[in-house]
């Protein structure tokens, strides 16, 4: 029996040991957007392809990510919602126990919009009363895999020349892959710049999806 636990608990020790590295939980957070390929995600996290790949080959062995083979490139996703849980439950025990993590928040967040995010339930009853214009600020690949009923996608590299397709008199609505997406927050302090009444969604689309909130595909 002591055996048992002793190889029951290395088991799960290969989740933690995962874990334990902030590239492979930013790519975590990538893929929660949806399927992505080797070179995409070295693209988005700024990692050679190769390191990129070690540490996805390591998700992997572990659980946490799966993989299919399309000719010669590689898909990887999440394994399923349970990996967002867990990366949810990481920021917030972070959060609640960590200084640093207020501090950064504060320095490089907080500057930006100190404002109270709108909640998940809140944007959607609004969204279909009409009331506010949901944007998607993400890439187009990820609004393109999944994104909130609704929203438009305007990705923010666009938002200064697309500013002509939001109407001023309602509230605009931004979000991005989570409630640090740096995206988010610059996107409300570009659209307040320019009158506009802006706010962000409290978290991002991975949480939406983790709560069964309604999502649409545009593929």
């Amino acid at each position: 029996m002591d055996s048992f636990y002793k190889d029951l608990f290395t088991q799960f020790a290969l989740v933690g040991k995962s874990l334990s590295n902030g590239n492979r939980l930013e790519l975590l957070e990538i893929l929660a957007q949806g399927e992505r390929t080797v070179e995409s995600l070295a693209n988005i996290s700024g990692l050679s392809s190769a390191n990129t790949s070690q540490h996805l080959q390591g998700l992997r062995r572990s659980g946490l990510v799966t993989s299919r083979a399309e000719g010669q490139k590689s898909y990887y996703r999440l394994s399923d919602y349970s990996v967002i849980e867990l990366l949810v439950l990481i920021r917030r025990i972070a959060e609640n126990n960590l200084a640093e993590i207020n501090r950064l928040v504060t320095t490089y967040l907080s500057t930006k919009d100190d404002l109270e995010p709108i909640s998940r339930n809140e944007l959607l009853k609004r969204a279909r009363k009409g009331l506010v214009t949901v944007v998607d600020v993400r890439p187009e690949d990820e609004y393109v895999a999944g994104h909130v009923p609704l929203a438009i996608n305007i990705p923010l590299s666009q938002l200064k020349k697309e500013l002509k397709q939001l109407p001023k008199k309602k509230e605009v609505i931004a979000y991005c892959r989570g409630p640090f997406c740096i995206l988010a927050f610059e996107a409300v302090a570009q659209l307040r710049s320019k009158g506009y009444k802006a706010r962000r969604l409290e978290d991002g689309f991975p949480e939406w999806k983790l709560e069964g909130l309604p999502v649409k595909a545009s593929k």
